[in-house]
């Protein structure tokens, strides 16, 4: 009777998690099919899932009236470049606060945190003018400095809490053995959280990513990521839904394809000193 119980159990755990996980991927597959459709068939009432003329006509006028390798190009160079500053930046404030805290560490993570709750538009308008003054609007260097900015305190937490689970023996070990404090943090203490830093960079990576309030609103066409290529696909007499469905597939395509084969490396660094 318990094996009975125990194995229907299993079966509705196993029920639920793929009608949760269909519910969640279920976006995602409605505007790849709906990238394939004419726009008639895009606001069709009923909706058309799968018996509709498909075509290919989306894709081709997307790649005609917009450079998409451009806005791809930039994409790649903020989400990366900016985090792997805020990775060099990062590293060191966790170490200090993992192994030399101070009074007042955990009030400094807290008002870190605490940067998050604000809302961005807050800051739009003395961010937007010491740009404009400095010349920085439309530009890589401006964006790349603001997307690190907004992920800092992530990455600042996340590699505290992987730092914390080190056994600071270990590094210990290593300042008797002669190694500097610069020595320590690149050939000690980073190979062994490499699975937390590696997750952490995933995660801001793809923050960095889909971030759209501070690229749509500080750059035009220079500097102009992924998610301002999707914006442009709008019109004042509305949304043409089958041409906006192709922008977003293709933006949204290189992230996905780096989750799906980075996804065990993802896991592992989210539970890295799970166990002990």
């Amino acid at each position: 009777m318990a094996l009975k119980q125990s194995t229907g159990k299993r079966i509705g755990v196993t029920v639920v998690a793929w009608v949760v996980a269909f519910l969640i991927f279920f976006p995602i597959l409605w505007t790849f099919l709906t990238s394939f459709k004419t726009e008639l068939d895009a606001i069709a009432m009923p909706p058309k899932f799968l018996f509709f003329n498909w075509t290919l006509e989306n894709y081709a006028e997307v790649q005609q009236r917009s450079d998409y390798l451009k806005f791809a190009g930039n994409s790649i160079i903020l989400s990366i470049g900016a985090n792997l500053v805020g990775l060099a930046i990062a590293v060191p404030a966790a170490w200090s606060m993992a192994f030399a805290p101070g009074k007042r560490t955990k009030d400094l993570l807290m008002w870190m945190l605490s940067t998050k709750m604000m809302p961005a538009v807050g800051a739009l308008v003395p961010i937007y003018l010491i740009f404009r003054n400095l010349h920085l609007l439309d530009s890589l260097l401006g964006v790349g400095v603001v997307l690190m900015l907004i992920n800092l305190p992530l990455l600042i937490w996340m590699l505290y809490t992987y730092f914390k689970e080190i056994p600071v023996d270990i590094l210990e070990a290593a300042r008797m053995d002669g190694a500097s404090l610069l020595n320590e943090i690149i050939y000690v203490l980073t190979p062994m959280a490499v699975p937390g830093i590696a997750s952490t960079m995933l995660l801001a990576v793809i923050l960095s990513w889909n971030e759209a309030f501070w690229t749509l609103n500080l750059t035009t066409s220079n500097a102009a990521p992924l998610p301002a290529f999707i914006a442009s696909y709008s019109a004042p007499e509305g949304f043409f839904w089958a041409k906006l469905s192709a922008a977003s597939t293709l933006a949204i395509a290189p992230i996905l394809i780096l989750g799906w084969f980075s996804q065990k490396q993802l896991v592992r660094g989210l539970t890295f000193g799970a166990v002990k």
